[in-house]
């Protein structure tokens, strides 16, 4: 990225910025940027600028030519005004934002400015980088910096842009008075609202970097107040308004000067410069009437003569009391970051207050902006810690993020974890050793609990984008954590300081410019590390900043006495990998880390008092340490010198010498105490003591405690387990505060009587650290349980009795006393926190059912009742707070939730009197104090926020009613910001998608001035709407959590991911339907106005994507239509060639009255009668509409009679009718390939795609890809499979002889290109013998069809259509074009030249008989007779039923053209053998069948179908007719006709011709044998008038059905489907009202006993009717809905093992024999185990070939034992997938290649055999039903 220069062909090396500030929203001013060229072909300048308005550009003077397009402020899409595209708006967001990143100012170099290079050559900065290459890190992630070539520089060329800025939206903020705010003092200030804030407000390169040295101009009006008049001077100038701040402008950079305007003295100018070199984006500035408040020196350092920077502070005007008290400190944090770290890396350092920041700070070089939130007053406590870290982090960002950046964005860790380790340091400091331990373990507590698997490592190097905000926090919080333990094991190394040596080194690196362009990698670091201290850090990284996850240990420790050591056992556990374990794509980006190792350092405390060290070396995940022990344990606790030192030292504390006390430290607090000296105190406070038992076991241990990690060194989860009077010594004697807190939490696990007392002294003894007393207070709690009788509450009122006045009576019992407190006094700060932390824990305790005890709610009101702060120092509106949010918490019920119960039979404990009288009490002071807020308001209305957050909870809690009038006025403006977000928070808990609330929420989202409500509203909005589901608020919400409870304690995990992911798609579900939000008309109104609006806020506007995103179903955008261009070898298009037509000599002569209609000699193509529908595709499609003229038995075999028609027809003429279009023709026939051709050709490309050997012939050759640079230098006509069967679709071949020719020509390719033996020359022929065997029998088939389609004699009768002169054809006959290609209308005149006819088959019958199913086929070029007759009715078409006039003479007779055989010879090609014994089964079905009756005239509907699959055309159009309906022909005709028709009846009269069935006596039809096959018998059998039933369902298996009912009964869901419901017993007295056919398992297990199924299918519909009932009955998501997805999902899973298709039992021995063989092999003694790739030796196998594609022989032998294949082919794949991993990893011409084709030959020998005798029986019990061989065919 820092070289990002050179890609775009020059840099920048200075930038001057004039601007001139209008405070009422507008800029405008002019920059200069100086463009340093390195590239002498830069013709173009391209800058980022927004918003901005381009003036003018001029280039080294000369006037520049520019474009400037903003993407961003030009969205626009398609239908604005739908709510529903809110998708192609998130694209074009994206789109734009990517589009942007080039830069939106595109500036021409004039031609008369010239690239003149200047006389040196570029240094290009490589200094820094070679030492950075010379000793690379090995085995550290990240991409390898390589020093740039030292390239030529150009003379820099200065570019000039004059812009204006009015109202800007990002970039830069003009706070100005309003209506709602008249006291707002104006100013402005640059604002980080977007990430491309920079270039919002001056013309940049706007990159981090980018580099350059500035200089800054800013003219601002010299007061903001109106001049007065009074005062006017005598050149026309103004004096000073009274008591008025002058406007001051401070900017990154030093100050230069001030002076006033030379032409208007009402302005004044700002000069600043910027000489170290700085990015854009660490440019700000702010101007306004800001007050200045210089942070003085340090008299000391002055002294010592080290000069300081000016340090400056700036706030507004009202700001300047609390000012001085937040910035005091910052001195003394310069004082140490330079001390420490270097010095100072810029001149000055200034802090500026401003309103309304959208973040908390703005770090920029020498300037930091912070909101002015985080001021303070002197009488502030809590707000002083937060601001002190927050400034003192500001000021560390100078040394760390500023002047330093990350190298990479995966670098981002390393220089936030740097500035906020360096601030943590300071913090020590200033704050004390003790807090930032505390910090510390309070961090890595919460690093443990978050890197549980679902965050990254903090170090991702391969990814190139800046760090997600939803992950930045946990980086940063875990970062600093790791350079602490980093640092703890750097000191280890006996030769280092740790990092305090390394951080100086790298601050001087960047000041003195060795750190190339100030940018740390982490690389960099860990070497500079290294170096220092010398130890090896690869371990390290790949664990803590590589990796993911922490390490949860566990300890246990025991005495060995005879070995005189300490047993110490070990466990480790990772639980972000075992998250992740199963989810592989996880791992590969989060890097879960399996184990961690490193060494532990182990204090151990013996019974002397002394502690000794150990370290632990861990390296395995489960080990047994023994530590040695140092002290004699017979000599323990009594007779050394250091025992009785201590006790003596004890005694003289306990007599109150101080001087002893604190030499002893902490040893035993308790000593000095009244309260454990004098037996009536004890007694007063019940503190209890060691029982005698007790003492002797304390007495008998070894050792007094022992400690884990003492060093600190380990980010992780420690579990250890020692007795609890070793704690209570840990937590008594240890000075260390993490030690103590330690202690502290695992004495809460074991509450008892003295757990309590410890507590108790530890929270009265004021030498403990205050935070180590209020966790201690915290963990009281515990100890206020029943079994204890509220010991610890006891303890909690005695300790607050401190801060109230005495009850009058010592024996008052403090359960039913009233503590009236004294008045506040916070001077000792560790008692304040102390007493929070005491009223805070009091709230907590709880009874069994969730509440809390009315004493405690009690006393919380007196507190706030009876509080006094007139005489404190400080302010007391945070213990307020904390008083307020603990009534609040005191006051709901910790148990189940209070609305949306989780078992309805749970009883809920309803409030009694007494709670109410308490709530009431509550709520009225609570009212009380915020009216005092508004009166005399807190600092940043905290009390106000509280008050709202109280009602908050308590109407969440349903506790009182849900009033908006609470909270809606507190949203308006003219509040403070902090108590508006409150209010919306109570506002969005409630019913908000109320219309008016709507439009009043997207209105404040779309046109507040605050920024950051904007920002709240919009993201809160989409939060609200999960919280309001899951409260249950909204109308079938999830209510019922039963379901969720059961999922949660019996299901696996995966299944626990799917129920979670199931109920957030039902909840989105329910949000879209509910009529008051996914149907909200404000929202779906006003929802894309906004976001497509030009000044919305970039934040908002994905807000409201996300709102939309939830509650509307977004409209799919039609993908971008791609043109790819094929084939490689360049193809004219060109009109298709119209086939040669051949005029007969002889026209047939007109037909007289009465006669068959006339028949042209010729018939043309192009002319169809209307109506008829020609599909595209070849999918089967049913004719919609019906014919009026005769039915015709299509697919059955038979061929209706046709009675002679009642009148003579007229004669046709020889024109085309009216308005007929030319036959659509697809586009594989364009070339003029015929339809058999291009599905031979189809069939046989579909073949060769799947054969195992075509996988190298499926794409072009890629050169760079199949590493063959010079392919086409050797192959001059490339082919592919692919690019033939694009060829085949386009209609580029004229035959199918063509599609040969290529398939020969990438053979051949394949065969010259790569030599004899190799691997793709090897596969080239076994796809050439395969395509040989199959393009046989394809030729062989269709030459068969051919010669059978050969024309019959001229005198035979047939239907042919003339051209170019035919008769017209009768409208209302529907025909099926099955041959020719369009021709033009334009073509069809006379000029054709003689040519052989080509000729279509007319079908006559009706749209119910599928005859328009095929596309258009062209059958053969010579005429082939039609056994269908054409009639020509006088009337238009007729509608269903109407009587036909049908030609007196019969139609000719049937001839069969040959099309019988290419149908079953093209699907034999496509179909499965397996299927070849139904189909059989089906023949010899039909065989059986009784003779038909007369079915020429049934209905359509009424026929059964051959296959229920879909039959073809052609098998539909030839069907003979019977014998005695023919006419008289020659007897040269009869030959041509079979011997044996069936035989018709004649029908008696014309209705015969109606749709319905005409009775005759039925005759027997003999059989037609046409070329011997079994499939064409029973297409020519006559077909029953009876309408056939369908092929019934699988029959019933009454074993298998219940087996499936044992396996649902098992789920603990199915007993609510086992019996039928009982309305009085299950509570649905309307169940039978709305369920009219109900249906239970118990029933359907009856039926099943009772055989009322007839089939499997019956079976399962039973099935489904429970599941849908209960759908039905039950709204979504309750219980029984629930249970009925889960019992449907068993159901499902068991009804699919029913009908799971196995291997044969015959094949699977014969494969199971054949591995046996193949095993005792010795040729396959490299497949029989799985690969290790440890013990081979191949670390990268599974890099090569996926662990999913492994396959050996035992893994297929395991598989084929427990039946996962169902065919030999799909075990055949499996030896192919192995023997081809084989190759690919080793190569073809290894050993291991060639032992893999042994191999496969050997397979295929051996599967051959198998087959063969397979086959012959096959055949054998072929000839048992037909004389003729079996063949591969199906009927369709």
């Amino acid at each position: 990225m820092q070289r990002e220069h050179i890609r775009r062909g020059f840099s920048i090396s200075h930038q001057k910025v004039v601007l001139e500030v209008d405070f009422s929203g507008c800029l405008w001013g002019y920059t200069e940027i100086t463009v340093v060229p390195n590239n002498p072909n830069l013709r173009t300048i391209h800058f980022h600028s927004r918003q901005c308005t381009i003036h003018s550009v001029t280039v080294a003077s000369h006037q520049a030519d520019f474009v400037h397009h903003d993407p961003l402020a030009h969205i626009n899409i398609s239908t604005p005004q739908d709510c529903h595209t809110y998708p192609e708006l998130k694209r074009k967001i994206y789109s734009a934002l990517a589009e942007g990143d080039e830069g939106e100012l595109s500036i021409a170099i004039p031609k008369e400015v010239s690239l003149r290079q200047s006389g040196h050559v570029g240094h290009s900065m490589a200094s820094g980088l070679a030492s950075e290459v010379a000793t690379p890190e090995p085995q550290t992630p990240g991409p390898c910096s390589q020093t740039p070539a030292p390239g030529p520089e150009f003379m820099p060329i200065v570019v000039h842009i004059e812009y204006s800025l009015r109202n800007p939206v990002d970039g830069i903020q003009f706070m100005l008075p309003t209506d709602a705010y008249p006291h707002r003092v104006p100013h402005a200030y640059t604002t980080p609202s977007s990430p491309d804030a920079a270039r919002c407000w001056v013309p940049c390169l706007d990159n981090l970097w980018e580099k350059c040295t500035w200089e800054f101009e800013f003219v601002v009006p010299r007061y903001l107040e109106e001049p007065d008049l009074a005062h006017q001077h005598d050149d026309g100038g103004f004096g000073e308004p009274q008591e008025s701040t002058p406007t001051v402008v401070i900017c990154s950079g030093d100050l230069v000067e001030q002076v006033a305007h030379p032409n208007n003295s009402n302005k004044t100018i700002f000069l600043f410069s910027q000489t170290v070199l700085t990015s854009v984006q660490h440019v700000a500035f702010a101007a306004g009437p800001f007050h200045v408040y210089p942070v003085i020196a340090d008299s000391t350092e002055e002294a010592s003569g080290v000069t300081q920077p000016l340090m400056h502070a700036f706030c507004l005007p009202g700001y300047e009391p609390m000012l001085h008290a937040s910035t005091l400190f910052l001195r003394s944090a310069m004082n140490f970051y330079s001390t420490d770290f270097g010095s100072y890396p810029f001149g000055s350092y200034k802090v500026v207050a401003v309103d309304e920041m959208p973040a908390q700070r703005f770090d920029s070089a020498t300037l930091s902006l912070i909101s002015a939130d985080l001021l303070h007053g002197d009488d502030a406590i809590e707000q002083v810690i937060e601001t002190r870290q927050a400034l003192s982090h500001a000021l560390a960002c100078q040394w760390m993020g500023v002047n330093i950046l990350p190298k990479a964005w995966s670098d981002a860790w390393l220089v936030n974890g740097l500035a906020l380790y360096i601030t943590g340091l300071f913090m020590r400091k200033l704050m004390g050793n003790n807090e930032c331990r505390y910090r510390l373990k309070r961090d890595m507590q919460r690093v443990v609990e978050w890197d549980n698997g679902s965050m990254p490592p903090i170090c991702q190097p391969q990814h190139s984008d800046p760090p997600d905000s939803a992950t930045l926090p946990f980086v940063n919080l875990k970062s600093p954590l790791v350079l602490h333990i980093l640092d703890r094991r750097l000191g280890k190394s006996g030769t280092s300081l740790g990092l305090s040596r390394v951080l100086p080194k790298i601050f001087l690196s960047a000041i003195s410019g060795e750190l190339l362009n100030n940018a740390l990698s982490t690389h960099s670091f860990l070497r500079t590390c290294r170096k220092v201290s010398g130890i090896d850090l690869r371990s390290f990284a790949e664990q803590w900043i590589y990796g993911s996850g922490c390490p949860a240990f566990g300890f246990s420790a025991s005495f060995n006495r005879k070995k005189m050591a300490v047993e110490i056992t070990m466990r480790q556990e990772a639980p972000a990998y075992k998250a992740l374990e199963h989810n592989e794509v996880s791992k590969l980006l989060f890097k879960p880390v399996p184990f961690f190792e490193g060494q532990m350092t182990v204090r151990i405390h013996e019974a002397d008092g002394t502690p000794y060290e150990h370290v632990l070396d861990i390296r395995s995940p489960f080990k047994r340490y023994e530590v040695p022990f140092n002290t004699k344990y017979k000599r323990i606790r009594r007779n050394t010198k250091r025992y009785l030192a201590r006790q003596a030292a004890a005694q003289a504390a306990a007599e109150g010498d101080a001087e002893a006390a604190e030499a002893m430290g902490l040893i035993d607090m308790g000593f000095g105490l009244d309260i454990w000296e004098k037996e009536k105190e004890r007694e007063i406070w019940k503190v209890a003591d060691w029982t005698e038992e007790d003492e002797q076991v304390m007495s008998g241990a070894t050792y007094e405690w022992i400690r884990m990690d003492a060093d600190f060194e380990w980010i992780a989860a420690i579990a250890f387990e020692q007795p609890d009077f070793m704690w209570v010594s840990q937590l008594q004697r240890d000075r260390d505060v993490v030690a103590q807190l330690e202690a502290i939490q695992a004495l809460a696990k074991q509450p008892n009587a003295i757990v309590s007392s410890t507590f108790t002294k530890t929270i009265l003894v004021s030498n403990y650290y205050y935070r180590i007393r209020c966790e201690a207070a915290t963990a009281l709690v515990n100890c206020a349980i029943r079994r204890l009788e509220f010991l610890g509450l006891f303890h909690l009122f005695k300790l607050f009795l401190r801060y109230c006045y005495d009850p009058e009576d010592t024996n008052q019992d403090l359960f039913t006393h009233t503590y009236v407190p004294k008045p506040n006094d916070f001077s000792d700060l560790s008692e304040y926190f102390v007493r929070k932390a005491l009223v805070h824990a009091i709230s907590q305790v709880r009874f069994e059912n969730g509440k809390t005890p009315a004493v405690v709610r009690q006393f919380l009101v007196d507190q706030l009742r009876y509080n006094d702060n007139t005489a404190n120092p400080y302010s007391d509106a945070f213990y307020i707070c904390t008083l307020i949010s603990t009534a609040a918490c005191a006051t709901v019920s910790s148990a189940s939730p209070e609305r949306g119960e989780l078992l309805k039979e749970e009883s809920r404990s309803e409030n009694n009197a007494e709670d109410l009288s308490l709530m009431k009490q509550a709520v009225d002071e609570i009212s009380r104090y915020r009216s005092m807020d508004r009166l005399i308001p807190s600092p940043h209305n905290v009390v106000t926020m509280a008050a709202l957050e109280f009602y908050l909870l308590l109407t969440a809690a349903n506790l009182i009613p849900n009033d908006l009038r609470v909270f809606f006025p507190l949203t308006r403006e003219g509040n403070y910001t902090q108590v508006r977000i409150a209010a919306f928070d109570g506002l969005f808990m409630s019913k908000w998608y109320a219309p008016a609330i709507m439009r009043y929420v997207l209105a404040v989202m779309a046109n507040d001035p605050s920024r950051v409500v904007r920002r709240h509203v919009a993201r809160c909005a989409c939060q609200s709407l999960a919280l309001l589901v899951s409260m249950g608020e909204m109308k079938n919400a999830l209510k019922d959590a039963e379901s969720l409870l059961i999922e949660e304690d019996g299901s696996i995990p995966p299944q626990a991911k799917e129920a979670k992911k199931s109920e957030v798609d039902m909840m989105i579900k329910v949000l879209r339907k509910d009529r008051e939000i996914g149907k909200n008309e404000a929202l779906r109104e006003f929802l894309m106005p906004i976001a497509l609006a030009p000044d919305v806020d970039h934040e908002v506007r994905w807000g409201i994507i996300k709102l939309a995103d939830i509650v509307l179903r977004g409209i799919e955008e039609a993908p971008p239509k791609v043109t790819i261009h094929l084939p490689p070898t360049p193809v004219v298009e060109q009109k298709p060639q119209l086939p040669p037509v051949k005029v007969p000599s002889k026209v047939a002569r007109p037909l007289k009255s009465g006669g068959p209609p006339p028949r042209s000699p010729l018939v043309s193509a192009a002319p169809a009668p209307p109506k008829l529908k020609i599909m595209p595709s070849s999918s089967q499609v049913r004719a919609s509409t019906q014919s009026a003229t005769t039915p015709v038995a299509a697919r059955t075999g038979t061929m209706p009679s046709f009675p002679p028609p009642a009148k003579a027809k007229p004669k046709l003429k020889g024109r085309p009718p009216i308005g007929i279009k030319p036959v659509h023709i697809p586009k594989a026939q364009s070339g003029g390939m015929s339809m058999n051709d291009i599905r031979a050709c189809r069939n046989a490309l579909k073949k060769l795609k799947v054969h195992k050997n075509a996988m190298l012939f499926m794409q072009p050759v890629d050169p760079v890809r199949d590493h063959a640079p010079n392919y086409y230098e050797v192959i001059k006509t490339p082919m592919d499979l692919s690019t033939i069967g694009a060829k085949l679709e386009e209609g580029h071949y004229k035959d199918r002889f063509a599609f040969e020719a290529d398939f020969r020509i990438m053979i051949a390719n394949a065969k010259q290109y790569n030599v004899a033996g190799s691997y793709a020359h090897t596969e080239a022929i076994f796809l050439e013998t395969f395509f040989e065997k199959l393009w046989n029998r394809i030729n062989k088939t269709l030459e068969a069809a051919n010669k059978a389609a050969e024309p019959a004699p001229e005198d035979l009768p047939s239907i042919v259509v003339r051209h170019p002169l035919q008769k017209s054809l009768p409208k209302t006959i529907p025909i099926t074009v099955l041959a020719a290609p369009p021709v033009p209308a334009a073509l069809h005149a006379a000029k054709q030249p003689p040519a052989p006819r080509p000729v279509i088959k007319l079908r006559v019958g009706s749209a119910q008989a599928k005859a328009l199913e095929k596309p258009v086929e062209k059958v053969c070029e010579k005429p082939v007779p039609v056994g269908k007759p054409v009639e020509t009715p006088k009337a238009p078409p007729k509608p269903k039923g109407r009587k036909a006039k049908i030609p007196d003479d019969a139609p000719p007779p049937y001839v069969d053209d040959g099309s019988h055989d290419l149908l079953q010879e093209v699907i034999a090609i496509e179909r499965e053998k397996d299927e070849e014994k139904r189909h059989r089964k089906m023949v010899e079905t039909t065989r059986e069948s009784p003779p038909a009756k007369a079915s020429g005239s049934a209905p359509p509907g009424k026929r059964r179908k051959p296959n229920v699959e879909g039959d073809d055309g052609i098998l539909a159009s030839a069907t003979p007719i019977s014998r005695k309906d023919r006419p008289s022909v020659p007897s040269s005709s009869s030959s041509t006709t079979p011997k044996t028709v069936p035989q018709v009846p004649k029908p008696k009269k014309e209705k015969a011709a109606e749709p319905t069935p005409t009775p005759g006596p039925a005759t027997e039809a003999p059989r037609i044998s046409l070329k011997g096959k079994e499939r064409e018998v029973s297409s020519a059998q006559p077909t029953p008038s009876k309408p056939r039933a369908t092929p019934s369902a699988p029959s019933l298996n009454e074993k298998k059905c219940r087996d499936v009912l044992k396996a649902i009964s098992k789920l603990p869901e199915y007993p609510i489907f086992a019996l039928p419901v009982d309305p009085v017993r299950d509570g649905c007295p309307t169940y039978y009202d709305e369920i009219a056919n109900p249906m239970d398992f118990g029933t359907m297990g009856q039926k099943l006993s009772e055989g009322k199924y007839s089939s499997m299918e019956d079976f399962a519909k039973d099935a489904d009717l429970v599941f849908n009932n209960c759908r039905k009955f039950n709204p979504p998501t309750t219980y029984p809905v629930n249970c009925a997805d889960t019992v449907e999902r068993m159901f499902k899973k068991e009804w699919g093992k029913v009908f799971e298709k196995k291997l044969p039992w015959a094949e699977k021995r014969s494969l199971q024999g054949l591995m046996t063989t193949l095993v005792k092999d010795e040729i396959s003694f490299v497949f029989r185990e799985p690969v290790d790739p440890v013990l081979l030796g191949i670390p990268t196998y599974f890099q090569v070939i996926p662990r999913k594609d492994a396959r050996d022989l035992r893994t297929i032998r395991t598989k084929l034992d427990n039946d996962k294949y169902d065919s030999m082919e799909a075990f055949e794949v499996d030896i192919d997938l192995m023997i081809r991993n084989a190759i690919t990893f080793n190569g073809a011409d290894s050993e291991v290649g060639r032992i893999a084709f042994a191999v496969k030959d050997r397979v295929k020998d051996m599967l051959s055999n198998i087959r063969g005798g397979g086959v012959a029986k096959k055949r054998k019990d072929g000839d048992k039903s037909t004389p003729q061989p079996a063949k591969k065919a199906k009927l369709v």
